[in-house]
C-alpha cells in the first residue's frame, strides 16, 4: 500500500502516512468516530413529567419514553419497591446538559421576503 499523497510504502494497517500524515482511508473496525458521542444516561430536562427518569431512560434506551413509562407504572404496581428505585434514580442519576444553539445559526442572516 502506497500513500496517495507522496508515494511512501505504507504499512497495510495505517490509518496515515508517517511521511506526510495524509489519511489512507483505512479505519480500525473497533474505533468510534470522532464525532459520535457515546451514550450516557442522564434526566431528561425536555421530555420530563415528574423527574426526567423515564424520559432519560426511554433517550438511552432509543425507545419511546411513554413506552418507558408505561412499562415502569405496570411494573411498579406489580412490585411497589420499583418506587424506591425511581426515587433512588431521581437523585442519582444526572441532569442531561442544555441543547444550545448553534452559534452560527443566529450569525447567519436570514432571507427576508
Amino acid at each position: 500500500m502506497f500513500c496517495t499523497n507522496c508515494g511512501v510504502k505504507l504499512d497495510e494497517g495505517s490509518a496515515y502516512c508517517s511521511q506526510c500524515g495524509t489519511a489512507t482511508g483505512v479505519r480500525d473496525v473497533g474505533a468510534m468516530p470522532v464525532t459520535a458521542r457515546p451514550m450516557r444516561l442522564t434526566r431528561s430536562i425536555y421530555d420530563k413529567k415528574i423527574a426526567g427518569v423515564c424520559g432519560g431512560l426511554g433517550e438511552y434506551l432509543q425507545l419511546d419514553p411513554t413506552l418507558v413509562r408505561l412499562i415502569w407504572l405496570g411494573c411498579t404496581i406489580c412490585f411497589p419497591p420499583l418506587l424506591l428505585a425511581y426515587l433512588a434514580a431521581w437523585i442519582i442519576v444526572p441532569k442531561e446538559a442544555p441543547r444550545l444553539l448553534s452559534p452560527f445559526s443566529a450569525s447567519v442572516p436570514q432571507p427576508q421576503g
